[in-house]
């Protein structure tokens, strides 16, 4: 990891910076793969399975068979797991219900709002260099409970062509509706676009590389929305004197383990706490078996010593990490000064382990620099709300005359008329 000691302000634009690669080269990969996906449907889809993720597929959907095997060949204590997850997070999304209030504004003038599902919703869970079942559960579970009707999830499969029986366990547990087996950006286009095989859904979650947020993002110019540009992962722990080095040191890895281009920061106001958990990641490391990706990522991080608290927060807040561990003495005083994040992990025990798979809270968040602007994936995310309004013949008497002013100062000449016969009416001048 690379070490900075006292950055200067003007030093902390180019030390919040992510590894990316060019925007050129995955704006002509992304191109060409959804390009193909919209003219040929299955064709390049399966085409780009046997390219990307080296397997031969017959069929892109996942039989109930399939699923069924798949709960015989599960452990049972992860499928308890997962149950006992899954239990967890619904409680939490359960409580994020939006119910609506009817606001009477002037008399006769009644105002509310309504939450009604997206229909059909797809959700991304990446393979790749590990099968994340927990994101199974993060996504379908508050689409459930939003009310969605049609839940579709597409993964890649191993060279086998079969996706990881937690997955499989995992949706059914979740209830999702369709399973297919297809990754990375062909999965993206797939949902986006809709082919033979998989439906054109209107919004689509989860997260990805560099090239599946691309995928996401070009998508949702003109075809679906999504729910926000989810890349790769990231962590920021803040530590002090009295941090326990070996917790940070854990929690820098299980992030660095990630994937190649995951990006870890260590905030220490404390020298030598800092050298502690360097230590220790260095040590906690050899121990690791994705210890080569760990590796990969930390050369992408950096340890940083800052004089006091202040400065500490100062420098997460224009970070804006995914996820922020906040691992000093005072961390409720941390807290508060918390402007961007996605998600927050509070004192030596909360890490971000818990709320990746069991805590109850979201773990698809936004990543880049996003949670500056972007919220994590909640069971709003899955609804809309809809807006209403109700006029009473007084209604129309109390904001008529307002209407028809606006209206008239802004040139727009039918839209004054339209309240005007009504006030006509009312007033019994018609």
């Amino acid at each position: 990891m690379q070490y900075f000691e006292y950055p200067a302000r003007e030093e902390w634009s180019a030390l919040v910076k992510r590894p990316q690669k060019s925007t050129e080269e995955l704006a002509d990969v992304v191109g060409e793969v959804l390009s193909r996906i919209r003219r040929e449907g299955d064709a390049a889809v399966l085409d780009y399975e046997e390219k990307f993720d080296h397997v031969r597929l017959d069929s892109l959907r996942v039989s109930e068979e399939e699923i069924d095997e798949a709960e015989r060949l599960i452990n049972p204590t992860l499928r308890q797991a997962l149950e006992d997850a899954h239990a967890n997070i619904a409680r939490f999304h359960e409580s994020q219900r939006f119910v609506g209030k009817k606001v009477e504004t002037r008399p006769g003038v009644t105002c509310w709002q309504q939450a009604i599902p997206i229909e059909r919703v797809g959700l991304y869970a990446p393979g790749g260099t590990a099968p994340l079942f927990s994101t199974v559960l993060m996504l379908a579970t508050p689409a459930r409970i939003a009310g969605c009707q049609k839940i579709v999830l597409c993964s890649p499969p191993n060279r086998e062509g079969k996706l990881h029986p937690a997955i499989l366990v995992a949706a059914r547990i979740a209830g999702v509706h369709e399973i297919y087996k297809a990754g990375g950006v062909q999965a993206i286009g797939a949902m986006a676009y809709g082919t033979e095989s998989i439906p054109k859904v209107s919004k689509i979650f989860g997260p990805g590389n560099q090239y599946v947020m691309a995928a996401k993002q070009a998508v949702s110019l003109q075809e679906v929305a999504i729910d926000m540009p989810a890349g790769p992962s990231e962590v920021a722990v803040v530590v002090d004197a009295g941090s326990n080095a070996e917790f940070a040191a854990a929690d820098l890895l299980s992030q660095a383990e990630h994937g190649l281009d995951s990006q870890v920061l260590l905030i220490s106001t404390d020298r030598a706490k800092l050298q502690q958990v360097e230590a220790a990641v260095l040590r906690q490391l050899q121990q690791l078996p994705r210890k080569a990706m760990a590796e990969s990522s930390l050369a992408n991080s950096k340890y940083v010593l800052v004089h006091d608290l202040d400065e500490a927060m100062q420098l997460v807040n224009e970070y804006a990490p995914e996820h922020l561990i906040l691992a000093n003495a005072d961390y409720q005083a941390a807290a508060a000064k918390v402007v961007n994040a996605g998600s927050v992990f509070l004192g030596p025990y909360a890490c971000e382990s818990a709320g990746d798979y069991a805590s109850g809270t979201n773990h698809t968040l936004p990543t880049s620099g996003y949670a500056r602007s972007y919220s994590g994936v909640s069971t709003d995310s899955f609804i809309r709300k809809v807006t209403f309004q109700e006029l009473t013949p007084e209604g129309v008497r109390q904001i008529g005359p307002t209407v028809e002013i606006m209206a008239a100062n802004e040139q727009l000449e039918a839209h004054k008329k339209a309240m005007t016969l009504r006030l006509q009416e009312v007033e019994g001048k018609a």
